[in-house]
This record gives C-alpha cells, structure tokens and sequence, in this order.
C-alpha cells in the first residue's frame, strides 16, 4: 500500500513578457478504487485571473485558468499525495465466456463500448491487423488474457523506446514499420492493435513510479506517461503498459482516461506575443515513495487536508 509524493512542473520561457490564453490543465490523479488522492495544490505563477474546475466527458478532473497578467514565464506546479493500492493481476477475473478469444461483448455493454472499439487510424494494407493476429492460437482457443499480455510484453521486447520530446505522436503504421518511439506511440499501437481484435480500448496518461522506490527501474520516468486500458467483461478496464510490459495498476497513476490521445493532453494552453517569442518547456516529475512500515509498528493512514493557496483543488 505505497504513499506517494508527486510533484509535477511545467515552466514555458518567453523571450519578452506575452499575454496568456486559457489553459486547460488536467493533472489531477483520478480517484478510485486502487488509488486515493489524499491532498492535492495546484499552483500557477503569474496567478490566474480565475480558475474552475470541471469534469470531462470521461470524468476526468480538468482545470480552466485565465488570465489579465503578462510574463515572460509561467509556471504550472502541481504537487499531490497519493495512496495506491494496485490489485494483483492474477486476480483478474474474467467472465467464462470472454475468457477464450474470440467472443462478444454483451448487449449491455456494446452501446457503452463501441466508440472504444472503433478504429482511430487508416490501415489500408491490414499491417497491424497482420501484427496483431500473430497472438493468436491458430490451432485453438487463444486464452484472452494471456494474449494481451503477450502483445504487451512483445512491444516492450521488440521495440526500441527512444524519449522524444517534440509534440505529436506517430501513427501505430510509423511505430510498427520504425520499430521504435515513445511511450505515448507504444500506446497508440497497441490500442489499434486490440481496436483491430474487436477489443475496447483506451489511452491512458498519468506517471510510472518503481514500487520499489528506484528511479530508473521503468521507462517513462521523470515524465508524464501514457498506456492502455483494455475492457474485459468480469474485470472491468485493466491496464496494460508495453513500454514497460506492466499487466496491472502496479507502478501506475492514472490521471486522464480517453478515447484518443488528443482529449488526455496534460495541459494546453495559447499565449499572444512577437512571434518567435516562445524560447522554451521545461517539464520535470518527481516521485518520491514512502518507506515501508515495519511489521511491528501501527499503520496509519495520512488524512486529507484541505487544499492550500492560491488555488484549491
């Protein structure tokens, strides 16, 4: 039952003061069942004329800052205490019938799904629907969970992560053919890739931490992190990370869920100014895990605190 301290900062330098825009921030964790945001302060520098707070269409908690001020810099600092309680992968249960590949979302449930099985990107010559049935038992029943994890694991085994951090992301065409990118192009494909089996799928961002308390131990640290949540009738969405060939919540905080990428953007914003004024973005994420309690000592639990100035969460 870890504790973590997460601090998260964005800075973007000018070269002269510019006027800010609007800027959508979403760099709440989400609560839930396996994770609990305990305290929560976002600070913003110069301070926003005004900001609220709304929820998505997919729940996700959204901040709108405006402003009157100019500057030459600003700062987006949000720091928050989270209590994670990843459940165990081999507790996956799956109904009977999803439990052997391939089967039918129940009538209920399809409405709520299909837009998470639609297709995002043109595959005209079927590469990744090529790429995604070589996890298949062409001899019998092909096990669904084992599958997934399968596919997972193979992209972080046969592929290169190379950080980049220029915006945009490749299509999962470019990631297949390159055999290589980032965590948010590993995520892409792989949502294709089970979109292309009939499966629901979703983008994940938020942070990858070592349980442990390591800091190199994953990849996609000291940034934000993306991965896919696959829906599986019994259990619900669970996650999958192929940058790191996580099955499971362990080592991962959700912060926005999504259909595609471009609704989970971590913060987005416009500024008016000279052009060629934008010089720079400096993104750094730190984790910090708490130490185990010993066995012997009394478990407390850390309460939540009333969010501190200038802005409440």
């Amino acid at each position: 039952m870890p504790f973590l301290t997460l601090s998260h900062v964005t800075t973007y330098t000018y070269k002269q003061p510019v006027s800010f825009g609007e800027h959508r921030i979403m760099v709440r964790p989400r609560e839930s069942f396996d994770q609990h945001l305990l305290e929560a302060t976002l600070t913003i520098d110069p301070e926003p004329s005004d900001v609220r707070w709304l929820q998505d269409v997919f729940g996700n908690a959204v901040a709108i800052a405006t402003f009157t001020r100019h500057g030459s810099r600003l700062t987006i600092d949000s720091k928050v205490r989270v209590q994670h309680e990843p459940g165990d992968v081999q507790h996956v249960d799956i109904e009977e019938y999803a439990r052997s590949y391939p089967f039918t979302y129940s009538s209920e449930e399809m409405p709520d799904l299909l837009r998470s099985i639609e297709r995002q990107h043109l595959d005209p010559q079927r590469e990744i629907d090529t790429w995604a049935r070589r996890f298949l038992n062409l001899e019998g029943a092909t096990d669904t969970l084992a599958m997934l994890t399968a596919m997972t694991t193979a992209i972080r085994r046969e592929f290169t992560y190379v950080p980049r951090a220029e915006k945009g992301t490749q299509t999962p065409i470019e990631t297949l053919r390159r055999r290589k990118g980032t965590c948010r192009d590993y995520a892409m494909l792989m949502i294709e890739a089970v979109r292309a089996l009939g499966f629901a799928a979703r983008f994940v961002s938020g942070y990858v931490y070592s349980p442990g308390g390591g800091r190199d131990s994953r990849k996609g640290g000291g940034n934000t992190h993306a991965w896919v949540r696959v829906y599986l009738p019994g259990s619900g969405w669970v996650e999958f990370d192929p940058t790191n060939g996580i099955v499971g919540s362990e080592g991962l905080i959700r912060v926005a869920i999504a259909r595609d990428i471009y609704q989970a953007v971590p913060i987005s914003g416009t500024y008016e100014g000279f052009p060629g004024s934008f010089l720079d973005m400096e993104v750094t994420v730190d984790i910090t895990v708490d130490p185990p309690v010993p066995s012997h000592s009394p478990l407390t639990t850390a309460s939540p605190v009333e969010n501190r100035e200038p802005i409440r969460c």
